[in-house]
């Protein structure tokens, strides 16, 4: 009688899915890091203590560590999947949200180290200037592009470098803080018409991408705090206009939240989250420049949803990672 033979069970692979941990996974730490601002500008209008903020910024910067850490892994031990995220016409936008969140980071560790702050506002700024270019060059030499491919996440490369003079004028880089601005701010133009052209005229955003509708706001509403921090806070005539036209695509993004209704959530619903951060924080400036309480009482209202909205979304991830959800092949 022969003995059958049972052959030893394939390894698991405990690592197998890190190769689908996608980038736009650090669109959490925007919108956290949005939070954090928002909390620490309300305190500071209400006088009360930052300790809602501080609780924030510590777990902005924990949840930021362990989404480089996992990355930097997945690129060590999948090279490929990350160069295929990097030719993917949507996913590519999501690269820079790195370099932004470090620069969010530096705003909010300004009031707590200006010396630590500095510091990752260098290395932020460093790194958002090479993936701009390296974006924009990728863009320029792929013809596989479509105008289907277009979404409001193509304002995060180019547009979000008018996050750096936010911090940078009080770190002690001002002249940086408008080259930054600058390019923001052409680019914001430019892709506003192309984003606007692919909205108009061709096929709806897919399911996954209709929350990034709410990014339209977030140019506008940054470009109005950095301006403040570039013209010595005085509200001029220019950053009315960048208020009011925060205000004009908050009101068209509103008109698109049915859209939301039936959506399964994906990843990309946290871009609901640092452009309502950064509504409120612009809201809360412009009350207070302006004398108008209403702005002022509007920002608190600003807040309370935007904590609603991060809550939620905590929540929906937390299910989505249970239920094995995320980190899977599309």
């Amino acid at each position: 009688m022969t003995d059958t033979v049972t052959p030893p069970a394939a390894p698991v692979e405990p690592l197998h899915r890190l190769q689908h941990f996608p980038v736009p996974f650090f669109a959490s730490v925007m919108g956290l890091a949005g939070l954090t601002l928002a909390l620490h500008a309300v305190e500071g209008q209400a006088h009360a203590a930052h300790l809602a903020s501080h609780a924030a910024l510590a777990a902005t910067v924990l949840l930021f560590l362990t989404l480089v850490a996992i990355y930097a892994l997945k690129t060590l031990r999948y090279r490929a999947a990350v160069l295929a995220e990097w030719h993917h016409p949507v996913k590519l936008a999501f690269f820079p949200a790195l370099s932004i969140s470090m620069l969010l980071i530096a705003t909010a560790m300004r009031p707590v180290s200006a010396d630590v702050a500095r510091v990752i506002w260098v290395l932020g700024a460093l790194l958002q200037a090479t993936l701009t270019l390296a974006v924009l060059s990728n863009w320029i030499g792929h013809r596989t592009f479509q105008t289907i491919h277009i979404s409001p996440a193509w304002f995060i490369p180019a547009v979000g470098n008018v996050v750096a003079p936010v911090a940078g004028v009080a770190l002690g880089f001002p002249e940086s803080s408008w080259v930054f601005f600058s390019a923001g701010l052409i680019f914001w133009i430019v892709l506003l018409v192309l984003v606007m052209n692919r909205l108009v005229f061709h096929d709806p955003l897919p399911g996954k991408m209709v929350p990034t509708l709410a990014i339209l706001i977030a140019p506008p509403a940054v470009a109005f705090l950095a301006w403040l921090q570039l013209n010595g806070g005085v509200l001029d005539g220019f950053a009315r206009i960048l208020y009011g036209a925060a205000i004009v695509f908050a009101g068209l993004a509103a008109t698109q939240i049915a859209k939301l209704r039936g959506q399964p959530f994906a990843l990309s619903w946290w871009a609901l989250s640092f452009p309502v951060a950064a509504f409120t924080i612009a809201t809360l400036r412009f009350g207070a420049l302006a004398g108008s309480h209403g702005h002022v009482l509007a920002a608190y209202a600003g807040l309370a949803l935007l904590v609603l909205i991060v809550a939620a979304l905590i929540l929906r991830t937390g299910r989505a990672i249970a239920a094995r959800q995320i980190c899977q092949p599309e």
